[in-house]
């Protein structure tokens, strides 16, 4: 059996709270949530981002968000009042690091010269 597809997940300790704040982000709401604790969000390649409630783990995750242009994405992230000082720069990958508001890591990263970051 070969594994078909990714669901990156994170933690939070309130999914009301998490659910505004990744909708924000993503601007819209979640495109499912099949149970009571966990909201999800498709992504155009296939993706999925799970945000599920389990506060005694909340903060300890971290997540890789490939976006098209990290210029955009740090004003948007800008607007949210997010912290975006946090930077990574190569002659690869142009990169945001910051923290929802449980403290999980999101890095922002934007692949360069027609390279991609997943298929």
């Amino acid at each position: 059996m070969a594994i078909q597809n990714a669901l990156a997940s994170v933690a939070v300790s309130s999914l009301p709270d998490a659910v505004q704040w990744y909708g924000t982000l993503f601007e819209r709401g979640p495109d499912s949530q099949p149970i009571p604790e966990l909201a999800e969000w498709t992504l155009p390649q296939g993706g999925w981002l799970q945000v599920y409630q389990l506060p005694k783990r909340a903060g300890r995750c971290s997540v890789t968000l490939a976006v098209d242009d990290i210029d955009e994405q740090g004003e948007q992230l800008d607007r949210m009042g997010v912290d975006t000082a946090q930077r990574s720069n190569s002659k690869k990958v142009r990169a945001i690091l910051v923290t929802d508001p449980d403290g999980n890591q999101l890095a922002f990263a934007q692949a360069l010269g027609g390279q991609r970051l997943a298929s």
